[in-house]
C-alpha cells in the first residue's frame, strides 16, 4: 500500500482512573466505572462521526491499555499495540515523525498536549486534553519533520461530545 498523501493523527486521552494515592502515580491504576462509561460513549460518538484509524498505539499503562480497549471496542481502530514512548514522561516524538495514514494514540497529559502544541508549533500549555478528550491533527506525509508543520483540525472536550456529560 502506498504511503498517504498525508498523515492524520488522533490524540485520546485515558479515560477518569483511580484516585493517585499519596499524590504518587501508579502504573495499575485503572478506569473508574464512570471513566468506563463516559471513554466508551465519547469513542462511540467519534466512531459515529466518521473516525477510524489504521492503527492504534498506546502507553503501557493500564487506564491508557483500558481506554485503548474500549476505542477497538467502538470501532475506532481494529487492533491496540503497546507503545513504551507513551507512557507519561516518554519522548513519543520519534513515534510521531515516523507515522503514516491514520493513526491513533492513547495516552496521557500533558505529554499528548505538549507533542500537539509542538505539532502545530504553539507554546507548551497551549493546549489542553481533558479525560477521554480528542485531539486530531493532520500534516502533509512529505514533511520530514511534521512539528510545526501539523494543522489543528479538532479539539474536543468530552462535554463538547456527550452534551448531557458534566
Amino acid at each position: 500500500m502506498p504511503d498517504s498523501v498525508s498523515v492524520d493523527l488522533f490524540l485520546f486521552r485515558h479515560g477518569i482512573a483511580i484516585e493517585r494515592e499519596h499524590g504518587q502515580d501508579h502504573p495499575d491504576r485503572p478506569l473508574t466505572t464512570l471513566g468506563v462509561e463516559r471513554t466508551l460513549a465519547v469513542a462511540n460518538r467519534l466512531q459515529a462521526l466518521g473516525y477510524q484509524a489504521d492503527q492504534m498505539l498506546c502507553s503501557p499503562y493500564r487506564r491508557a491499555v483500558e481506554t485503548a480497549d474500549l476505542a477497538v471496542q467502538a470501532g475506532l481502530a481494529s487492533a491496540k499495540r503497546i507503545e513504551a514512548t507513551l507512557a507519561p514522561g516518554g519522548d513519543p516524538r520519534p513515534l510521531v515523525r515516523s507515522l503514516r495514514g491514520r493513526c491513533l494514540l492513547v495516552g496521557h497529559e500533558p505529554d499528548l498536549s505538549v507533542v500537539a502544541a509542538a505539532l502545530i508549533g504553539a507554546a507548551p500549555g497551549g493546549l489542553r486534553l481533558r479525560k477521554a478528550g480528542f485531539c486530531h491533527l493532520s500534516w502533509d506525509a512529505l514533511h520530514n519533520d511534521p512539528f510545526g508543520h501539523a494543522e489543528l483540525q479538532a479539539l474536543l472536550k468530552p462535554r463538547l461530545l456527550l452534551p448531557s456529560s458534566d
